[in-house]
């Protein structure tokens, strides 16, 4: 009665200090008269609350005339109905069917409110601090990746992937391709010798057990000199239309020439060249006799040059003859093939008849 009064004193005098240790005495054995004691019942348990969501705390009065009080390490955050914490995320809850229960209950929770919260529950003479460990755990966020970058074909290339979480995410890297190759984990990807089948998207994924892992892509562009693959072209007749292909690959992308023997070929007077970034297509509208020849294609681009050649032929009409033919070699003299054999056969029996009459 005396340390109430002693803390009604402080709070008429302006000494808040003062108020909140006479407060607290009041749950401490040193506070009580000389020869009382309290009798202690401590229990601990574990919340484990994900970063963002809504922790609850749970604590229960003895009965309906104990009081409680919730601390945060030295702080007080509730003492009884009254709100000490100036935090407007932290609130009491109680059960409509239970009067007992005081609990804490804190939304949006964050690492920084991780630690040992008490519950402490006064009866009279018995004290019971129950102690809740507050773990927050946090999903994984990558915060830093790699700029897309471009590369020479040959050169080595490191990727980096930061990632923060609680637990630590895991890293790992795979090669968005069809084969969607995987790598060795950890925060940096080295690749020594980069070839242009390893260019494209990489993905970096980090993961803990808390949610969903956290993905982000940075690509990787790979230069290299060009290489014809294709090169064709069909004989024409003269004054018909002659298509000349030539497809390379290259990065950058090739630019495209064409040329006849030495000569190099411009657009204009019936030939139209389209070129795509990959392909070239020599369209020549009239085919005259000085029009055929040899044709060389050639991709060049700012790591090197690629040609490739081909012959563009007239196409040699078939020239016709005439010969005298057997009946038996002309079945369609005789409106079928069964007919022209049947005939041969019956020539060969004529002529064995002749054989015999010349012997006898």
């Amino acid at each position: 009665m005396d340390i109430m009064i002693a803390v009604q004193d402080a709070c008429v005098s302006g000494q808040w200090l003062t108020a909140i240790i006479l407060s607290l005495c009041c749950f401490l054995p040193s506070c009580l008269p000389a020869g009382q004691t309290v009798d202690y019942t401590t229990s601990s348990e574990s919340v484990v609350s994900r970063q963002g969501d809504t922790a609850l705390l749970r604590c229960y009065l003895l009965d309906g005339i104990s009081k409680g009080a919730w601390l945060n390490r030295s702080s007080i955050i509730y003492a009884g109905n009254d709100k000490w914490s100036g935090d407007p995320r932290v609130s009491i809850v109680s059960n409509v069917g239970d009067k007992h229960e005081y609990s804490l209950q804190i939304q949006k929770v964050d690492v920084t409110d991780e630690g040992v919260y008490t519950c402490s529950i006064q009866s009279e003479r018995n004290l019971h601090p129950k102690l809740i460990q507050l773990i927050v755990k946090v999903p994984p966020k990558i915060y830093d990746i790699s700029s897309d970058i471009t590369v020479n074909e040959g050169s080595n290339v490191s990727l980096i992937c930061a990632a923060s979480g609680k637990p630590e995410p895991k890293i790992s890297w795979r090669h968005i391709s069809p084969s969607a190759r995987k790598y060795e984990s950890g925060e940096y990807l080295n690749i020594t010798g980069i070839s242009r089948d390893q260019a494209g998207d990489y993905e970096c994924g980090a993961e803990n057990d808390i949610a969903s892992p956290d993905t982000k892509t940075v690509r990787v562009t790979v230069n290299f000199p060009p290489a014809i693959h294709e090169m064709k072209s069909h004989g024409v007749r003269p004054g018909q239309v002659a298509l000349l292909r030539c497809e390379a690959a290259a990065v950058p992308s090739p630019v495209f020439e064409w040329y006849k023997g030495e000569k190099r070929i411009n657009m204009g007077q019936g030939i139209v060249i389209n070129n795509l970034s990959s392909r070239s297509v020599l369209t020549v509208k009239n085919m005259t006799q000085d029009r055929y020849g040899n044709y060389t294609c050639v991709a060049v681009n700012r790591l090197g040059t690629a040609n490739a050649s081909v012959p563009l032929n007239p196409i040699i009409e078939p020239t016709t003859t005439s010969a005298v033919s057997s009946p038996a070699s002309n079945p369609a003299m005789y409106g079928s093939t069964g007919g022209a054999e049947v005939l041969l056969a019956c020539w060969y029996l004529i002529l064995a008849l002749s054989s015999l009459v010349t012997v006898y």
